[in-house]
């Protein structure tokens, strides 16, 4: 199916949304945020006005299984079987582009976050100058996160020598990459970047970067590892003799599950980038809510901790049902993915503004940085410590060094 109207609409008059979610799968915990927001919002969603009717808006979700090619065949059956007007998505280094690849290819506009955007471009295949027809994206980017972790190694001394453990994947490629993101922020100010090469996931053996990191003198390690990576790390650093005064990590610590692997990185000072929280001074575009709200209400409601990707899966949401609200046509796929790319909206995750990004197609919001700290309430809690970017965000810590 190509561009414009809905075909085979099963949404019998009302305007559907439609949500790929790792419902199932080893991303299941990812999915977690967009689905406890779906819960929340999917029946208090505003009607739109489309001529002289009103439509209901509508969700209809479907599991990615957290394989991209389940991922794509129920993007198309979203599409196709159920007439939905956009997809939203979020998490997943694969699915994530996965879905976004297949609704540019059915012509669906597609909504996403929780992926820095120079994967999500680039990756993808798009440029500057040749940006993506159908598909829109909110985050960040690598050089916003190399001014963060950078800020906090300043914090130990300036021109630090820094320890890469980066892997093999597409991640680990663009964090390295020459020409954007990562190593020309970072270089740039004035820090040593030392990278002994990818690691294939899961790591079973990274005792050659503890070596390399230690023989090179590195006092700082940064790292886009797994939860289960970095613990490997951490122990064989233990007991290999490097003690890094300071790790950054830009991966798993968005979601604090597991205090099995929270504990083995106790002492660590483990540091990372902080996108949301609800110290954010943000509200819902919908009704209201404050980000303190926000993560009160799931905390009550599931008994778990917050989590990051809570308000950027709120306002995935507000921004679908704004794009629709104010499409020239929201039956029209074509006309809702351009009300996507001139929209500027105040959301849960900050004002997301796609008539001013690195590309037509992206929306930036901005960093501070986060310490993993023994907590009041918790074992180990995120503390805020750096707000360069959001100085409106209180810092709650200081910067810990490991020793």
């Amino acid at each position: 199916m190509g561009a414009g109207k809905a075909a085979g609409d099963a949404c019998t008059g009302d305007l559907c949304i439609g949500a790929v979610v790792p419902h199932t799968g080893r991303l299941a915990a990812l999915g977690d945020p967009l689905s406890y927001v779906i819960g929340r919002l999917g029946s208090r969603l505003p009607a739109v006005a489309d001529g002289a009717r009103r439509r209901r808006l509508r969700i209809v979700c479907r599991d990615s299984r957290s394989d991209p090619a389940v991922a794509r065949r129920v993007t198309r059956e979203l599409a196709e079987r159920d007439g939905v007007r956009l997809v939203v998505t979020m998490a997943g280094t694969k699915v994530l582009p996965a879905v976004a690849d297949a609704c540019e290819e059915l012509g669906v506009p597609c909504l996403s976050t929780t992926f820095p955007w120079q994967a999500y471009v680039y990756g993808r295949g798009a440029t500057r100058k040749r940006p993506f027809g159908w598909t829109y994206h909110f985050a960040w980017g690598l050089d916003d996160i190399a001014d963060v972790f950078a800020e906090m190694w300043e914090r130990i001394g300036p021109g630090r020598k820094v320890g890469c453990l980066w892997n093999d994947d597409l991640q680990g490629r663009l964090l390295r990459d020459g020409d954007h993101g990562f190593v020309p922020t970072a270089a740039g100010r004035g820090h040593t970047l030392v990278d002994p090469g990818g690691y294939r996931e899961a790591a079973g053996d990274l005792s050659a970067h503890v070596d390399r990191f230690r023989d090179r003198g590195c006092e700082i390690v940064t790292s886009a590892a797994t939860a289960e990576d970095l613990a490997l790390f951490h122990r064989q650093a233990r007991e290999r003799g490097l003690r890094p005064r300071l790790v950054t990590c830009s991966r798993w610590l968005a979601y604090p599950r597991g205090g099995g692997i929270a504990s083995a990185l106790g002492g660590a000072g483990v540091a990372t980038l902080v996108y949301w929280s609800p110290r954010h001074p943000y509200r819902s575009s919908l009704d209201g809510t404050s980000a303190r709200a926000l993560a009160d209400a799931y905390e009550q409601q599931t008994g778990r901790p917050w989590l990051q990707p809570l308000g950027l899966a709120h306002a995935l949401l507000e921004v679908a049902a704004h794009a629709l609200a104010t499409a020239e046509d929201p039956t029209d796929r074509r006309s809702v993915a351009d009300a996507i790319g001139r929209t500027r909206l105040p959301t849960m995750a900050g004002t997301l503004d796609w008539t001013n990004g690195p590309t037509p197609n992206v929306a930036l919001i901005p960093l501070i940085g986060g310490q993993w700290q023994q907590g009041r309430n918790r074992p180990h809690e995120l503390a805020l410590v750096t707000h360069t970017r959001l100085p409106q965000v209180p810092l709650d810590a200081d910067l810990t060094p490991a020793y």
